[in-house]
């Protein structure tokens, strides 16, 4: 009775840790959370007002199907700014989330059968958004003395006569890695020569410890034309439950994006649109601050985590993530399908640490943590970490 497409869909693995997290929390067991991939921020004040005062002056009827024209604005003057891109209001389309407004890309720009190219390792969602849209999803194998990031070469090996997209995360979940301009720069001739569109992620590009960020779409005026720019206040705002997202692209995919959405979902909520404008327009200092943060809690962790034989890790240049190569132990365990989900489930089962299996980002030699919380989980979760791994 169900769709033939929902047979080919993989379930989430952070929804399945999740719920391991719960059962064990409910039965009163200390459980370090590592596995999150939320900041442990609350929303600014001043955004929260927005809101508020947007319910009492009764800002709550049906408005434009591409978002408000107000917090569109914003993010215009948001993307000149700070990224040196220059879109018109009509170019922009506010989503209920950076994946809503990467599903309707991939509902505009995909036939049956297209081929997205997608990274290893990638978000764990890429894959399955794709498939649900009727693309079909090829994998590249990238290299970790590169970081894990896509090299022009890798992306002409894979590219086929099916091949639509790309998807570039920058900065990375789960690596944390960053572009640099002229890794950006060698991929968009590789797309602009084979005629492929790129949906760049930058949804943790405020989270960026660089000396220098690039947004793909700033490259030139041919690199805009084939790249949508998808963005959002979750992670930059600690907005996650306020679902706001935005597009930005040519004007013509843009349009295609606002139909497709207002005949789904209308809009986003009006309300949490307002909120999303006042983080855009009174927040900066306080998202500012979050980064600060964010990059005290990287520096320590690496620093625990380097004093641990046998285990290797990206250094993250943005995000709060740390990619953990836990290949050395592997030869330890007794596994009949994923080795990373072995190793996760021991080390909740016997540690109380809960930590995301590799294999939910197309890698199952490594594992993913998170330092979107407390310093004193992050300090107490890699000690764990740490003796479970020398009692191996």
């Amino acid at each position: 009775m169900l769709s033939k497409k929902l047979s080919n869909i993989t379930p989430s693995y952070t929804i399945g840790i999740s719920t391991k997290v719960n059962e064990l929390k409910s039965q009163g067991i200390d459980i370090i959370n590592l596995s999150i991939g939320e900041p442990d921020f609350f929303t600014p004040d001043a955004a929260k007002e927005c809101a508020v005062n947007a319910i009492h002056a009764n800002k709550s009827k049906y408005d434009d199907a591409a978002g408000l024209k107000a917090l569109r604005s914003a993010i215009k003057e948001k993307l000149k700014k700070e990224n040196n891109i220059d879109y018109d209001i009509e170019e922009i389309v506010v989503s209920s989330g950076a994946k809503h407004a990467i599903t309707n890309t991939l509902i505009a720009l995909l036939d049956d059968g297209d081929e997205v190219i997608i990274p290893k390792p990638y978000w764990v969602s890429y894959s399955e958004m794709v498939k649900l849209t009727g693309g079909s999803p090829v994998f590249i194998k990238t290299k970790k003395e590169n970081d894990f990031k896509l090299t022009a070469s890798e992306l002409e090996e894979s590219i086929s006569s099916k091949s639509k997209l790309l998807f570039i995360t920058n900065p990375s979940n789960p690596t944390g890695a960053v572009y640099s301009k002229e890794e950006l720069s060698d991929i968009v001739d590789v797309c602009l020569k084979n005629n492929i569109y790129i949906i760049s992620d930058e949804i943790y590009e405020k989270i960026c410890y660089a000396d220098e960020y690039t947004s793909i779409a700033s490259l030139s005026k041919e690199a805009k034309e084939i790249t949508v720019t998808i963005n959002g206040l979750s992670k930059s705002a600690a907005m996650t439950g306020w679902r706001i997202g935005y597009s930005a692209c040519t004007r013509k995919i843009a349009k295609a994006i606002g139909a497709i959405q207002g005949h789904l979902v209308s809009h986003p909520s009006t309300i949490a649109q307002w909120s999303a404008y006042g983080a855009l327009t009174l927040c900066r200092d306080e998202m500012a601050k979050m980064v600060s943060i964010y990059k005290s809690r990287r520096d320590r962790a690496t620093m625990l985590l380097s004093k641990i034989n046998k285990l290797s890790f990206i250094n993250p240049q943005g995000a709060f993530y740390l990619f953990i190569d836990i290949s050395k132990f592997k030869d330890s365990f007794n596994f009949s399908d994923s080795f990373s989900i072995a190793f996760c489930d021991k080390l909740l089962e016997e540690y109380k640490v809960a930590v995301v299996p590799g294999i939910a980002f197309g890698m199952d030699d490594f594992i993913r943590i998170s330092y979107a919380c407390d310093i004193s989980d992050v300090e107490e979760g890699i000690k764990r970490l740490k003796d479970f791994v020398e009692s191996i």
